[in-house]
């Protein structure tokens, strides 16, 4: 059973490459829950429903979230009623937000609210939010404190980030439902996310870095940096602005002491050798995912990597 850490576009894409390559039910993905929020009465879980939607093979191809072909008639009422519509959220995905509420207010947790939904939209694998209780997250910008959506959607994530906070992360714990699939992972896998506010909530959970610095199996991280560019959303003008360097290399400092290894694309074939020193093996190849193809070809990859690792381990031995 393989664990992957994701959350975003990037992540849901490796995610869903290791769906597509894994045998059913031998996948785990913990979700950063960090940027959920309240909008219009309901809870939504942007990161939870973007590796949702892929999974199911519902996710719109042209954004990378949302639902395919989804409508947006709910929002055009709601704009007559004078409502700010900035985030938007379609007819169908509002269906999600709704259903998830109603079992929210029933009394059931996030996870088994997450698991009912997971169920049925048919997908074979368990996507678990990283924690029960609300965590936010905050950017310290100078435009003063920003609640994350408000950064990233309403804002277009133009601020300059000085500083980040997870309100409420000390009161969360891992739930059960993680610590037993990192109890029994053969192998974890960090997907390209940004390392800062998709990766970083994640590990900030008290006592999950641990258990995963603990569990005696591949740790495999996949660098969302490529040529020194985030393909896709700020992390790379977050690193900058918060003191890291641009780069693979940054990404993979900032892991350092939790990983085995890091995969890193063609382009930044040079930073092999920096990366290394960190204690880390390193693999070099293709990270771009264009198509379903590239997903499930960089996830084989991948586990393979994790595969080689785990056998240099047990020579070692």
């Amino acid at each position: 059973m393989i664990v992957a850490l994701a959350g975003g576009v990037g992540g849901a894409k490796l995610a869903d490459g290791l769906y597509r390559t894994l045998p059913a039910g031998q996948l785990r993905v913990v979700v950063n829950t960090a940027d959920d929020l309240d909008l219009f009465g309901l809870r939504i879980c942007p990161d939870v429903d973007t590796v949702m939607y892929t999974l199911a093979g519902l996710a719109n191809p042209e954004t990378g979230w949302g639902i395919a072909g989804d409508t947006f008639e709910a929002l055009a009422m709601l704009s007559r009623y004078e409502r700010d519509v900035w985030f938007k959220v379609g007819d169908r995905d509002f269906a999600t937000h709704i259903a998830r509420t109603d079992r929210l207010r029933a009394g059931l947790s996030l996870t088994a609210v997450t698991s009912e939904l997971c169920r049925a939209l048919g997908i074979q694998a368990e996507i678990l939010p990283m924690a029960d209780e609300p965590i936010a997250t905050r950017l310290l910008t100078g435009a003063g404190s920003l609640e994350f959506q408000d950064y990233f959607v309403r804002r277009h994530h133009e601020d300059l980030v000085i500083g980040v906070e997870f309100h409420g992360i000390a009161a969360a714990r891992p739930t059960s439902a993680v610590q037993n699939a990192v109890s029994r992972a053969e192998a974890i896998i960090f997907c390209p996310s940004n390392p800062i506010v998709s990766i970083g909530p994640i590990l900030a959970v008290p006592g999950l870095r641990d258990l995963l610095i603990q569990r005696a199996v591949p740790k495999v991280g996949v660098s969302p940096i490529v040529g020194g560019r985030a393909l896709r959303g700020p992390a790379d003008r977050m690193l900058g602005s918060l003191g890291h360097e641009i780069s693979a290399y940054g990404v993979a400092k900032l892991y350092q002491g939790i990983l085995d290894g890091f995969v890193i694309d063609e382009a930044d074939a040079r930073l092999a050798g920096r990366i290394e020193s960190l204690g880390m093996h390193v693999l070099v190849t293709p990270t771009i995912m264009t198509t379903t193809g590239d997903r499930a070809d960089l996830a084989m990859r991948v586990l393979d990597f994790c595969t080689q690792l785990r056998q240099e381990s047990s020579s070692r031995l």
